[in-house]
Parts: C-alpha cells; sequence; structure tokens
C-alpha cells in the first residue's frame, strides 16, 4: 500500500482546518472539528436576552467574548430558522434550554456493535417442552439465598432517619460557614456589644430605628457614585449593588467608627477595594445631605422646653460652642505647613466649631480650616452670625471674642484684665459657666472617639474629610443617649 493511499484514509477521518468552534457550554465537549451537522451561535447583543443565556448555561464568572458559542445541540427544534440559502439560525429570543443538568443527552449515544454490523441469524436448538418446564422450575427457588442477606423493612426505616438526620446536620453546618464567610449585619444582630463597637450605636434596636429612618431616601434619593466616575440614581435602572444597603451602611460605620482600611473591609465583605471605596464615598456624600438637612439651629421654644434645670442660670442660652482640632499629615509645601500647623498641638492639624444646645444635641458644624486659623475667625467664617438673634444668648470660651460680631448677649469667662484679682462675682460667673461648658467637650468626645480620627489624616483623603467629620457630628445625636442621665427626662 503506497503512502498517498494512507494519507488519504486518514483524511476520511480527520478534518483539516486551522481553526475550529467549540461549546462554551460546561460538560459539553462538542466541536465543529468533527461534527458537520451541528451549528455554532454566538452570544445575543440583547443584554435581557443576553443575560438569560449567561444564566442558563450556569458558567461562574464567565464573560463572554465574539469568539464564545452554543452549540445547536442546546436549543428546541422550533428555535431554529432556515434561510433560503440553506443556512440554520436562531430565532430573535430564543435561549438555550437543552442541558446535562436536565435530563438531555447533550450527544446521541453511539449505536451498539450489533446495530453497527449485520448480525448473522442463528438457529436456536430445538428444546423439548419437558426441558424447558425443568429450567423454570429451577429457577423457582431461594436454596442460594443467606440469613444475613434478608433484609428487614424497619432497618430501612432506620437507615432512612439516620440518613436524614445527618443530612440536617450537614445542612446546618453549611449555613454556619456561609455565614462566617461572609461580614454582615447579620452577624451583630445577638450581641450589643459588637453593635457598639462596630457602628457606635447603643444597642441592635438603635441602629435598626435609624435604619428605618434612612432607608426610604435610600431608595429613592440615594446617588451612587460608579467606576466610571459618574453618579447613577438608585431609584433608576442601575447597576446591581454587591452588597444590601443595610450592609453598605455597616461598612461604612466601621470605616469610621473602627478606622478599618479599605483593604480590611474589602476582605471582611469579600468585595473588591475600588468597590470598598465607592461605597464609603457614596454614604458619606448620601449622609451628609440627608442628615446636614437637619442640622440648622433648632427654635428658640424647642430648646427652652427641652432646657437642663442646670441652666436655669442661663435660660435664654441658645448654643454653647467651641472648635476642635484633628491631626493632618504634613505637606510638602512650606507655605501650606505654615497654614495648618497649629501652636496649640504643636502639629499640622484641621480646625472646626461646633455648636451643642444645652440638653447636649449638637445643632451646628462648621467646616474645616487650617491650624493655625483662631477661634474668633472660625465664627466669623463659618456664617452663625446671620442665625443669631437680639433675644438669644451663646456660651463660649474665652478665646472666641466675639462681642462685636454678634447681635446677641454672650456667656463667657471673664478676664482677669489689669485687675490683680477678680471680684467674687466674676469668680462665681466663671465657675458656673465652666460646669455648663465641660457639657461640649463631653460631646466633642464623642465625635472624636471614632477611630478614623486617631491617626493623622492623609493628603489623598483630605478632599472628603470635611463631609466625614460633619457625618460624624451628626451621627452623635443618632447613637448615643443624653449626656447626663438625668437629661433624659427633659429629652
Amino acid at each position: 500500500m503506497s503512502v498517498f493511499t494512507i494519507k488519504e484514509r486518514r483524511l476520511t477521518f480527520q478534518r483539516v482546518g486551522t481553526s475550529a468552534l467549540h461549546c462554551c457550554v460546561p460538560q459539553c465537549t462538542n466541536s465543529s472539528r468533527y461534527n458537520k451537522l451541528l451549528s455554532f451561535h454566538s452570544f445575543p447583543v440583547d443584554p435581557a436576552v443576553r443575560a438569560e443565556w449567561l444564566r442558563r448555561i450556569r458558567r461562574d464568572n464567565f464573560s463572554p467574548t465574539k469568539h464564545s458559542k452554543v452549540c445547536s445541540r442546546h436549543f428546541k427544534s422550533t428555535d431554529f430558522v432556515v434561510t433560503a440559502g440553506g443556512l440554520r439560525k436562531l430565532q430573535k429570543g430564543s435561549v438555550p434550554v437543552l442541558f446535562s443538568w436536565n435530563g438531555f443527552e447533550l450527544s446521541a449515544p453511539r449505536p451498539s456493535v450489533w446495530e453497527r454490523r449485520p448480525r448473522p441469524d442463528v438457529e436456536s436448538p430445538d428444546v423439548s417442552d419437558n426441558e424447558m418446564e425443568i429450567a423454570a422450575v429451577a429457577t423457582d427457588h431461594d436454596y442460594s439465598v443467606l440469613p444475613q442477606t434478608v433484609i428487614r423493612a424497619s432497618d430501612l426505616v432506620e437507615d432512612k432517619e439516620a440518613l436524614r438526620r445527618r443530612i440536617l446536620e450537614l445542612e446546618q453546618q453549611i449555613e454556619g460557614l456561609h455565614l462566617r464567610q461572609r461580614f454582615g449585619l447579620h452577624r451583630l444582630t445577638a450581641s450589643d456589644d459588637s453593635i457598639r463597637f462596630y457602628t457606635r450605636f447603643a444597642s441592635y434596636q438603635h441602629f435598626q430605628a435609624f435604619w428605618r429612618l434612612v432607608e426610604p431616601a435610600v431608595k429613592s434619593k440615594m446617588v451612587r457614585i460608579t467606576s466610571s466616575k459618574t453618579a447613577s440614581n438608585s431609584s433608576s435602572s442601575s447597576p446591581q449593588t454587591k452588597l444590601p444597603a443595610v450592609d453598605e451602611l455597616l461598612l461604612f460605620l466601621m470605616y469610621l467608627s473602627v478606622g478599618l482600611h479599605l483593604n480590611d473591609l474589602a476582605e471582611r465583605f469579600n468585595i473588591h477595594r475600588s468597590t470598598a471605596s465607592r461605597i464609603v464615598s457614596t454614604w458619606t456624600q448620601f449622609l451628609y445631605t440627608l442628615l446636614g438637612s437637619k442640622r440648622l439651629r433648632l427654635p428658640s421654644e424647642v430648646v427652652r422646653a427641652h432646657l437642663p434645670p442646670e441652666f436655669a442660670a442661663f435660660a435664654d442660652t441658645q448654643a454653647v460652642f467651641d472648635c476642635t482640632e484633628i491631626f493632618c499629615q504634613t505637606p510638602s509645601s512650606l507655605l501650606l505647613q505654615s497654614e495648618v500647623f497649629s501652636t496649640y498641638k504643636s502639629h499640622p492639624t484641621l480646625k472646626a466649631m461646633i455648636g451643642m444646645a444645652p440638653h447636649g444635641a449638637i445643632t451646628f458644624v462648621s467646616g474645616l480650616y487650617a491650624g493655625s486659623i483662631s477661634d474668633r475667625e472660625i465664627f466669623k467664617l463659618s456664617g452663625i452670625t446671620k442665625l443669631l438673634k437680639p433675644d438669644m444668648a451663646i456660651m463660649v470660651d474665652k478665646g472666641f471674642r466675639v462681642d462685636d460680631l454678634v447681635p446677641c448677649k454672650v456667656y463667657r469667662p471673664a478676664f482677669l484684665s489689669k485687675n490683680k484679682q477678680m471680684s467674687r462675682e466674676n469668680v462665681r460667673q466663671t465657675q458656673s459657666i465652666a460646669r455648663l461648658r465641660v457639657h461640649v467637650e463631653r460631646c466633642i468626645r464623642r465625635v472624636k472617639e471614632n477611630k478614623l480620627f486617631d491617626t493623622e489624616i492623609p493628603l489623598s483623603v483630605c478632599g472628603n474629610i470635611e463631609q466625614l467629620f460633619s457625618v460624624a457630628c451628626f451621627l452623635v445625636n443618632y447613637q448615643n443617649g443624653p449626656l447626663v442621665k438625668a437629661w433624659a427626662i427633659q429629652q
């Protein structure tokens, strides 16, 4: 036999080609190289139909390309249309429905040897009627059945119950593993201590009460920061979020209260670091807008209605003001270093002014300014002077020399001036003001208990730190109880 003849025989079983189409469905091995009867179809362009195809084929973490194909064995015969040129095309909107996991055979079973080759006729030997009767009687016995092979029905029932109990135990173990793998609010529902540690809310009930307040706005008013650097309203057709909204709030509170890094949060919630960063930015802007609209000064009658007894001597006090500072990273510019350097802290800082109502609620938060600015200048730039009226009074520290800036009365510790000793009235008034003004210090301490402000604020997040600081101040009114337990009745 010549070499040429051998090559011709090989070509009869092999289709020579530069490339072949393969089916991308799991457990399907069909290829166009050896099967000319199948057709291979690309994924549709329509997003809805394309998503349905991806759901049907059950392939995890799969992004189809222009080379990804699905063979015709996964479609019904009614899904195809034959063109005038003899091409077989899918009808619009057709989806694959025939797979190995729903009982469909992906490849036709290979015929047996006897079906492929003609079987010779073999004459059966003549068997008498007596021999057939003997054979029938011989098989109708149980002599070879051993005693241990007899299975009772009660044993089957017991084994079935044992297997059912074992299945329930394994399902509970799997459910527990799934809960431990993903961090979320479901992990903290049974522990108020964990809620206080991660969110600074007093209890799980307090957290749920706050969530019920903001949940309607999340569905209708939240504007999300997406990966394409464009904003999308959550009520419109936006991409599906990786986490439930309540878990996103938990992630933001953990970033603010515990000071966890984005890499740590991404690992805990099983998301990408950039996704965690976008969640923090989205909730910062959302809460700043939502809670900031509620931070305007309280009416005078409301403040008087909740006035603690300790403020009886200063009943016209509308707010108690004080400034606080947070450390920031030292900038490379010498000019910026001189602006943000605080002589009080001996470190570059950012400075803000906080106003507290007499009963302990934060009613005003200024923006963040450079650490070198004075208390008087912050008071002037914050815009609080426009909200004060002549029938009001404010209580401040000695550094707030703002008598000529406000139209109302100012309660401030007295200065010694040129006198050698303070008068008895000034000493008593200073002591009374100090006893009341200490509550604003306690209120500021609640704000700075958020671990995000324990370390130096990097310059990379300084563009967002003012909103974060304001949100931390606003949340104090929801996270904690009254500053003094006796004031709970007044509120």
